[in-house]
């Protein structure tokens, strides 16, 4: 008995990853026809390298670690040479009772600006 309450206990934690996962959205709004790379990183998985149209996005969802440690660091390059470009904490979690929620980012002309918005991605 003692064991499968073990196993209902660690199953249920899988599941919660799944239910309330996190992400991050790269908008790009950069004037002049420029285009936007990006590629973000965690320690366990890679995004992109990708190039977002003026007025477009890249919206990427994953799941949390259990000890609230998950960190997404991005870089974006603004076009068309890409010369100018910055290096960022896209996304990180504060403690365990964070789930996350989306973050989104905006590059403009002036800088790259958040919003936190605490939707819930269900898969």
């Amino acid at each position: 008995m003692k064991n499968l309450s073990i196993l209902l206990f660690m199953c249920s934690l899988c599941l919660l990853g799944h239910v309330f996962s996190a992400g991050i959205r790269i908008g790009n709004e950069l004037k002049n026809k420029k285009l936007l790379w990006m590629r973000c990183y965690s320690k366990d998985d890679v995004i992109g390298p990708k190039i977002i149209p003026i007025g477009g996005h890249s919206i990427n969802y994953f799941g949390t670690n259990f000890w609230s440690t998950t960190r997404f660091m991005c870089t974006l390059r603004q076009g068309p040479n890409y010369r100018h470009h910055q290096s960022f904490t896209a996304f990180k979690l504060y403690s365990a009772s964070d789930a996350g929620g989306l973050w989104d980012w905006r590059a403009r002309e002036d800088g790259i600006y958040l919003k936190i918005r605490p939707e819930r991605h269900v898969d």
